[in-house]
């Protein structure tokens, strides 16, 4: 499934944005060593998401996850040419990319690709998977990068239903 290019449009691109940064927290209950949360608060402030908006995210794709059983990731970085492919690459290197849903976003480049693996794509058709495409585009574009994913996840978890 591909949700394409989410538009160029001549707005200003922010260069502060990470690069390749993966949106995952350590699990709760983790290691609760005080310099590992300094450093885990640190990399939150280098990258284009404050500590609520991660852990809002984290917990979306908790939610997504059970809900379903199918396994949602979210790659935030710069996506090489050709950008479908890189995306699918990306994909292919999850732990089970049967059952996984893959929201790659590239905002300096201004692209959105949704890749579903074997299994996920049974219960999330392109129709639905663009459709929350342009919902996460639209947010997106009004300055709301975690909202838009946080969203996105969740109309693409709704539309797999459950397992």
């Amino acid at each position: 499934m591909t949700a394409g290019d989410i538009g160029r449009t001549a707005e200003k691109q922010d260069p502060d944005l990470s690069h390749g940064q993966l949106t995952h927290l350590d699990s709760p209950g983790g290691d609760t060593d005080a310099a590992r949360q300094d450093d885990a608060h640190a990399a939150a402030l280098d990258g284009p998401f404050t500590t609520r908006q991660l852990l809002r995210l984290d917990e979306a794709l908790r939610i997504a996850d059970q809900a379903t059983g199918l396994v949602f990731s979210v790659y935030l970085g710069e996506l090489d040419e050709p950008v479908r492919a890189h995306a699918e690459k990306l994909h292919g290197q999850l732990a089970d990319p049967a059952r996984a849903v893959l929201i790659a976003v590239s905002p300096n480049q201004r692209l959105l690709e949704i890749v579903t693996g074997s299994q996920a794509r049974k219960r999330i058709t392109d129709r639905q998977a663009k459709v929350a495409a342009m919902s996460m585009a639209a947010s997106f574009g009004g300055g709301d990068l975690a909202g838009g994913v946080i969203s996105g996840l969740d109309q693409l978890a709704t539309q797999a239903g459950k397992h």
